[in-house]
């Protein structure tokens, strides 16, 4: 199957044995949302969602429990959320969304990973025709769930396609995409239905598709790695093909 293959799996058995940073990461998500709107989750869907993600990668309760109240301290800075733009090597483009306690250093780190890895930084806005930001809700669809039923009915809340996709572990996952705008909206209809949300997330959507040799995937991903690896970086998207 390829180097590159050997290299995408290798990976997730990387990504897998991290879940650390997931925790990071989605601890963070959950002291921005508490700043934002408060500590309960019934009146904050922001947290609400947060907390479900947690749930989702098995992220302790004492940890969640922990974060909520560390936010909750008014003495505790917050997050800021900066998106960086660029391109990996052979025109592959990267978007990269960050919550930082210190733009100067994470700056710093995303540029300099760009340049070892002979890709360019670009200006914020550089990538808005690449990249569309979508509402994304996963769920284990139950047996005696009809999805074209579901799909109808979600329809005035926003929805723009329901599928069905494999998981890491090639267990079927639903799909629930919508527009960014309804995101709120979509969360609360699922929600209303008794769906289960396995993970809500805004992401970015690659509107077309740049097709690189497997040696030149290998080339890209290397930057993507070093990008997901940083304790500042949330999510990293890209436009190469799979």
């Amino acid at each position: 199957m390829g180097r590159a293959f050997e290299f995408r799996k290798e990976r997730k058995f990387k990504r897998w044995a991290k879940m650390a940073v997931q925790f990071t990461r989605i601890g963070k998500d959950i002291v921005m949302a508490v700043k934002d709107a408060g500590p309960h989750p019934e009146t904050n869907s922001r947290l609400r969602t947060a907390m479900q993600n947690a749930k989702a990668v098995n992220m302790p309760k004492d940890r969640v429990e922990a974060a909520i109240k560390r936010a909750s301290d008014k003495s505790m800075a917050n997050y800021e959320e900066i998106v960086y733009e660029g391109y990996a090597p052979h025109g592959v483009a990267v978007l990269i969304e960050t919550a930082t306690d210190n733009t100067n250093r994470t700056v710093a780190n995303v540029r300099s990973y760009f340049n070892k890895t002979d890709g360019s930084l670009g200006k914020t806005g550089s990538l808005d025709f690449v990249f569309n930001r979508k509402s994304i809700f996963r769920f284990v669809p139950a047996e005696d769930l009809d999805l074209e039923e579901l799909e109808f009915e979600l329809i005035d809340a926003g929805l723009e396609e329901l599928y069905v996709e494999a998981d890491e572990e090639g267990n079927d996952i639903a799909v629930a995409q919508g527009t960014f705008e309804n995101f709120g909206p979509l969360q609360k209809a699922l929600e209303e239905k008794g769906i289960e949300l396995k993970s809500s997330k805004l992401e970015r959507i690659a509107l077309s598709h740049h097709e690189v040799t497997e040696e030149q995937a290998l080339d890209v991903l290397k930057l993507i790695d070093k990008l997901e690896e940083d304790d500042d970086v949330q999510a990293v998207y890209h436009n190469m093909a799979e």
